[in-house]
């Protein structure tokens, strides 16, 4: 059964002829017609299509020149990426009920990250599902509906790169592509026990631009840290549409590769030695809950055998997320701006309330917002002077129910009130990687964030998957799983 294999293994397996791609597209395409409606993950398959692209894989095989180490593995992007031929519709309504806005012939173009996965040689199952236009960390809309966590359907996964969260997290492919503009793939990391990897702003390449500007990255989700790691490598195609992509020289795979960095992570007892560790449970402001701060502490000290030296220490920063308010909802305005003045009457519910408490900014205030992102930035890079890595909680908080913005009787609307340890890090533009590190005594996943300075990149992917190894298997098989194997595949 090729839906429970890491990405890497199944394509190890396409190479010695012990599975097809065409196989395990037809596998992976027919666990998402029996377990999705469970967790409503994909809002787009096209099952010829992927098909045909699987025979295209196998045919390279055949042919002994796949177009990489990742050819024929099942691969699902979130629709928020142009994607040819297929609709980008973004879980909005304002685009979906365009005259033509499901007619192939309207999206002619890929994004960049879509180009190279398809370079790649992966073959795409699906589109997965997003909260209108990205905007909120847990994953539902008027179009698609609700989208459910693995683990407990009865939970949100999260988001906004829910669907692709569910999807990995539920066997349904092996890689998955999201974006991340405040925590967007590691929260949902996070709460569906899959890793997941904001790189340093730049290195994957974004077009069309964002309107969350240099807050919004593209990054990979999957199973294990090797599988995000061989990701990144196939995604580092420099593309001259985004003018901030870092220069190709910087982004070229070569010997010094992501896949090679999380291999170096796993070799040897002490694969970290040396390496200076900061631990912060809250970064100085947060609040935990008890089981959270519990697992991500445990995991920590688990550093130090592997030859870290590890201290408990905050980076000295303030919250920052009144000056990421100003930036996300000016984002978000900027947004809806072209469909009309009565566009904000046509979208979610919740975005309509957020930007009825924070519409009133002036060009004042974005700059000064700037200025603050600016000097968090200057903070964090002193911070790394001292420290090579930073650890948190991804979240401080373990998955809740579905339906709500927010966990019931929180004390904000506000879905930036529980997650105070990802948005920072998308201001200052860092790596950040969140992996599994445990569950709660309800037995729901925890994830942990590790950070490091800009362009560290590899470094990040090189603790996280020494880590990984050294934790072992900290979460069981979801209840709603392709493989049958966590109780419920109904």
């Amino acid at each position: 059964m090729t839906v429970t294999l890491t990405a890497l293994e199944l394509a190890e397996c396409f190479r010695d002829g012990a599975y097809s791609p065409v196989e395990s597209a037809e596998e992976a395409l027919d666990a998402i017609e029996r377990v999705d409606g469970r967790i409503n993950a994909f809002c787009h398959v096209d099952r010829e299509a992927t098909l045909a692209e699987a025979g295209r894989s196998e045919e390279r095989y055949r042919s002994g020149a796949p177009l990489g180490p990742l050819d024929g593995v099942p691969t699902s992007i979130k629709d928020i990426f142009y994607t040819r031929g297929v609709p980008t519709l973004r879980g909005s309504h304002l685009l979906a009920d365009k005259p033509g806005a499901t007619d192939p012939a309207s999206w002619p173009d890929d994004a960049p990250v879509t180009s190279a996965v398809h370079e790649a040689g992966c073959v795409v199952i699906g589109k997965t599902t997003t909260p209108e236009f990205a905007w909120k960390g847990v994953t539902d809309n008027t179009l698609t509906g609700i989208t459910r966590n693995p683990h407990d359907p009865a939970l949100t996964p999260g988001g906004s790169s829910g669907g692709a969260a569910s999807a990995v997290a539920a066997g349904l492919g092996q890689l998955a592509l999201g974006t991340d503009g405040g925590g967007s793939v590691r929260i949902p990391a996070a709460f569906c026990a899959i890793v997941a990897l904001k790189p340093t702003y730049g290195v994957i390449p974004m077009f069309p631009s964002s309107p969350f500007g240099t807050l919004a990255h593209a990054g990979p989700m999957t199973r294990t840290v090797s599988d995000a790691a061989a990701f990144m490598d196939a995604l580092l195609r420099p593309d001259p549409r985004d003018w901030s992509a870092v220069p190709a020289r910087a982004t070229t795979p070569g010997p010094g590769g992501y896949l090679a960095a999380a291999t170096e992570g796993t070799r040897g007892d002490r694969p970290l030695e040396g390496l200076r560790v900061a631990y912060s449970p809250t970064l100085g402001f947060g609040r935990n809950d008890a089981d959270v701060e519990r697992e991500v502490t445990r995991a920590v000290g688990v550093l130090s055998e592997l030859g870290a030296h590890v201290d408990t220490a905050d980076p000295g920063v303030t919250d920052p997320v009144d000056a990421f308010h100003v930036l996300w909802f000016a984002g978000l305005a900027a947004v809806l701006a072209p469909h009309g003045p009565d566009a904000i009457e046509r979208v979610d519910p919740s975005m309509r309330e957020a930007l009825g408490r924070y519409h009133d900014y002036s060009a004042a205030d974005y700059l000064d917002a700037v200025a603050v992102r600016m000097a968090l930035g200057a903070r964090m890079a002193d911070f790394h002077q001292r420290y090579d890595i930073l650890i948190t909680p991804t979240t401080p908080i373990p998955a809740f129910d579905v339906g709500s913005d927010v966990p019931p009787g929180w004390h904000s609307p506000d879905w930036t009130s529980w997650t105070p340890y990802t948005y920072p890090f998308n201001m200052t533009q860092q790596p950040a990687l969140s992996v599994p590190c445990g569950t709660t005594d309800s037995g729901l996943p925890v994830g942990l964030q590790v950070v490091g300075a800009r362009f560290e990149d590899r470094l990040v992917v090189r603790v996280g998957a020494a880590l990984e190894v050294a934790l072992g298997r900290v979460v069981p098989t979801p209840r709603v799983h392709a493989g049958g194997a966590g109780g419920d595949d109904r």
